[in-house]
């Protein structure tokens, strides 16, 4: 007869929270803005980088390690990302949210875009 109960089993440790890095160009206005958003939001870690060297918060090697996702604002950032980090980016997922340099930080309209093109990741 099997045994039943959990006996001699450790606890499940607890999960950490998903890491998403959003990277624009100066990490001023959109990938700030998409940091924002996601903050509260259960099992999420958001941060935020640009890919200038002037930057608010230049990207950097140890962001993309720290990222289980990466999102890229335009093909232009992937395409840097992509060139810069290429040793780190193993396995890593890399996406394009095609969100133009249109927008003010927070605008309303910027914060609805995000919204729907994260929802997947988000859970909303």
């Amino acid at each position: 007869m099997p045994e039943t109960g959990n006996r001699d089993q450790e606890p499940t440790p607890a999960r950490r929270p998903r890491r998403l890095l959003f990277v624009c160009s100066q990490n001023r206005l959109r990938s700030p803005t998409a940091e924002a958003v996601c903050q509260g939001v259960e099992g999420i870690e958001a941060t935020s980088a640009g890919t200038n060297n002037d930057a608010e918060q230049p990207l950097t090697g140890d962001l993309i390690e720290w990222a289980d996702v990466i999102f890229a604002m335009e093909r232009e950032h992937r395409n840097r990302i992509n060139k810069k980090f290429r040793h780190q980016l193993k396995g890593k997922q890399v996406h394009v949210l095609g969100i133009p340099d249109d927008y003010a930080y927070m605008q309303p309209e910027l914060v609805a875009l995000l919204k729907v093109r994260l929802q997947r990741w988000l859970g909303r």
